[in-house]
């Protein structure tokens, strides 16, 4: 089970252009508790990847500060943040980012490399992710044998395959039928409810929304809204 809580006070992001500061996070402050599914909405430009980012410490605060479980992200150097992701957190994104010439397993165990394991143990891990998003038959097919929406569960698979305490999706279904989508959605959900993992989901779409527990709604880098979610679409079991 997760042990991450996030805890984000006073943060504020500014990029700068030449002498002009562009302001992204205006003072935000935030709490999501271990074990929770919790959506993120909002307008194109405000700031839902910037925090996304600045939670998986793939950029820094220009002020306040961002916690992770025990980890004050913004005391840390690069070399610190490189290490502490690797072991943390798992990224999933809109483009898959697979690598074409690997195969799912391949991509899979890529980031198990930045560890000292064995062989076996990583081909274990990597066979166990790979079962877990329902992909154990297409370990040796590269990306171009896929569909879109298996390639996003191979990218899925890896983002879990170092068991991570949270999982920071950003518009996982955007580039999804609406039939894949939902699938993809009732994946994040199981992550969620049977192994515990702390969940953040970027997305401009209600329907995804509704798979969260908990909706937040950003605007100009401010948070407007933050409600528990009453719709909330239970995760759908297959027989």
């Amino acid at each position: 089970m997760s042990t991450a809580d996030i805890e984000l006070i006073d943060v504020r992001k500014a990029y700068y252009k030449d002498r002009l500061e562009i302001p992204v996070l205006d003072g935000l402050n935030l709490e999501i508790s271990a074990g929770e599914f919790v959506a993120l909405m909002g307008p194109s430009g405000s700031g839902k990847s910037t925090l996304l980012h600045l939670i998986g410490g793939l950029d820094q605060p220009t002020g306040g500060s961002v916690r992770v479980g025990d980890a004050h992200l913004e005391r840390m150097s690069e070399r610190e943040l490189t290490a502490w992701r690797s072991r943390h957190v798992g990224f999933i994104f809109q483009m898959y980012h697979l690598v074409p010439v690997l195969t799912a397993a391949q991509n899979v165990e890529l980031p198990l490399l930045l560890f000292r394991m064995s062989s076996a143990e990583r081909k274990v891990r990597v066979a166990t992710a790979l079962n877990v998003v329902g992909l154990g038959d297409r370990m040796d097919h590269r990306p171009n044998q896929l569909s879109g929406g298996q390639e996003q569960r191979v990218a899925i698979a890896r983002a879990i395959v170092t068991d991570p305490d949270v999982i920071l999706a950003d518009e996982p279904t955007g580039d999804l039928d609406a039939k894949t989508s939902e699938e993809i959605l009732d994946l994040l959900g199981h992550m969620n409810s049977d192994f515990g993992k702390t969940i953040l989901m970027v997305t401009h779409d209600p329907r995804a929304a509704r798979h969260a527990k908990r909706i937040l709604h950003l605007d100009k880098g401010v948070l407007h809204r933050d409600e528990t979610n009453t719709s909330h679409a239970p995760v759908r079991t297959t027989a």
